[in-house]
């Protein structure tokens, strides 16, 4: 049974991420929707589940943003987490800013640089691997894309880590079902996607990427007994922008003023 106390605050921590991912995208043009659409799985993440510093007899687990152009989401958990100032967010992605459009290692809780898609679930099982050969009970947690899962390294990587039984691997695909090209089914549809994770020997949970009692439950439970697992989250692209939520426009935009106002008014902890 999950903690109320403790959903009630990671709630309110998946609020505030969207409240500076609004900030923002209301000083320039941003990829709100992919932001806003994991900020519940990423405040579970960095404020539940995640071990961000070594401790005695106990290495850090990792991060990777697999998909980088919702970098924003990590850069308001740093925020929230007193490593970045939140007076930085307006001038993200301009020149002369740490705070660019993809993680780099200029700004703080980036593993590894994720401009191009497809790349990080490889660089994870690496990273998974290293730590099994340290007989390290350190975990790697990847975050990727749903129109991310067309890159064929993200399959190959994929069919590697259940090979090398890599439990304390654990992949999140933020399944919002559009992509910078329109909707992830008239590109190249996923489904039956649960099936094609499990015929490559993956755990599978598939929640509601929304329901803060479900992420930490589902996250709390990992990692499994055997092989690597994957979380699939359903969730809607820009969540919490009225009028733009499950829209296109919302994969890359700018909010005029109103919109920010209104956004920011409707976002209360759930």
């Amino acid at each position: 049974m999950t903690d109320h106390a403790t959903v009630q605050e990671l709630n309110r921590r998946a609020t505030a991420l969207r409240r500076h991912i609004v900030t923002v995208a209301s000083a320039y043009y941003a990829h709100l929707g992919g932001a806003m659409s994991c900020a519940d799985v990423m405040a579970a993440l960095f404020f539940h589940y995640l071990c961000l510093e070594d401790v005695a007899g106990r290495k850090r687990d990792r991060f990777l943003m697999s998909k980088g152009h919702a970098v924003t989401a990590l850069h308001a958990c740093m925020v929230e987490l007193g490593k970045i100032d939140a007076a930085e967010l307006p001038a993200s992605g301009h020149l002369g800013s740490r705070l660019a459009g993809h993680p780099t290692k200029k700004a703080p809780g980036v593993e590894f640089g994720t401009g191009s898609l497809g790349h990080a679930l490889s660089v994870g099982v690496g990273i998974a691997l290293a730590e099994q050969l340290d007989k390290s009970d350190s975990r790697t947690v990847v975050l990727l894309g749903d129109g991310e899962l067309q890159e064929g390294t993200v399959w190959e990587a994929a069919l590697s880590a259940p090979r090398f039984g890599l439990e304390n691997l654990i992949a999140i695909v933020d399944y919002n079902r559009f992509q910078a090209g329109g909707r992830v089914d008239d590109v190249v549809p996923l489904d039956p996607l649960a099936d094609k994770w499990k015929s490559f020997r993956w755990n599978v949970v598939e929640i509601d990427g929304h329901d803060m009692t479900a992420i930490v439950q589902t996250l709390d439970a990992l990692p499994a007994s055997r092989g690597p697992s994957v979380i699939i989250a359903h969730t809607v692209k820009g969540k919490g922008v009225p009028g733009i939520e499950g829209t296109q426009r919302a994969h890359y935009t700018m909010l005029s003023e109103d919109e920010a106002q209104r956004t920011l008014a409707g976002l209360r902890p759930a």
